[in-house]
């Protein structure tokens, strides 16, 4: 059964471990992401953008299909489904198909906007008992069309909306979405601190987790992360891996064209990704 991010997230937060938010596009990456997590008895999220959302024919048409592996594979690790970089139009649709998570990204309002659209969702998740993820500071590079600059997010404005009872809060700490350009700067740990001080007991969420270095993902952990997105990393893996088996000739040996055998090395490559992750961020062995 689909759970609130709530409790797992309090937990890391209070273990100084963090949980991996791993982006799905398709049956292959849920499947991927689900038998990994119950392999290494890991807590996890599934994080849909409302992009890959229209791709899969729609979140009802999701929640289906997330549910049905819940059951079939015997999945009994904490589950979340998580709307990733929601509109508010977005996650009122989420809400109704029966995802137990969702993040409204009102980091492009301005403040007040933010906290009244952000005031009315923490409303309805809590008489849903749906875990909310607010965002202040817009993340750099772009998701489903919201290009972001990786702006540094005022600590007086996470408190704010940090205040608002809100279950986590995604603050810009410098952090972007793809791959890290090589004059990045790297992660913002006094403005992470600052914001740590002004949210108090808020798990924060890091976005934008393929490429940082491992040592400042460990470091912002220590400083109150934690939630990581990975979405960037399994789709540069799952590419290489059916790249090579095409390359190889493998599609044309056999019945290697069988969509079954095709996708089958970049599936194996998601859950190499994803376990590597859950042991970065320490979410192993937590279930």
């Amino acid at each position: 059964m689909l759970v609130s991010a709530q409790e797992m997230l309090n937990k890391a937060r209070d273990g100084k471990y963090a949980v991996g938010q791993f982006n799905i596009n398709n049956l292959e990456w849920t499947k991927a992401v689900l038998l990994t997590a119950q392999e290494n008895n890991s807590p996890v999220i599934l994080g849909v953008s409302e992009g890959a959302g229209k791709y899969m024919c729609g979140y009802k048409t999701i929640v289906g299909m997330v549910n049905g592996m819940l059951e079939e594979l015997n999945i009994t690790v904490p589950v979340a489904l998580h709307l990733d970089h929601g509109s508010y139009e977005g996650a009122l649709k989420c809400i109704e198909a029966g995802f137990s998570s969702v993040m409204f990204d009102g980091s492009h309002y301005p403040i007040a906007e933010n906290i009244e659209k952000t005031t009315e969702l923490v409303n309805l998740t809590n008489s849903k008992g749906i875990s909310l993820e607010a965002e202040v500071g817009s993340i750099g590079g772009e998701e489903d069309g919201v290009v972001g600059t990786g702006e540094v997010a005022d600590a007086a404005e996470c408190k704010q909306i940090a205040d608002l009872g809100i279950t986590m809060l995604a603050a810009g700490i410098g952090n972007i979405h793809g791959k890290y350009p090589e004059n990045w700067k790297g992660l913002a740990f006094d403005a992470l601190a600052a914001i740590k001080a002004a949210t108090g007991d808020v798990p924060l969420v890091l976005h934008g987790g393929t490429g940082i270095p491992e040592e400042m993902i460990k470091k912002a952990i220590s400083l109150g992360v934690a939630k990581i997105n990975v979405n960037t990393e399994c789709q540069l893996s799952f590419a290489e891996a059916t790249r090579q088996y095409i390359e190889a000739g493998k599609d044309q040996q056999g019945k290697g064209f069988d969509p079954r055998k095709l996708l089958a090395p970049g599936f194996e490559a998601i859950k190499a990704t994803v376990k590597e992750k859950m042991e970065l961020f320490g979410s192993i062995g937590k279930a």
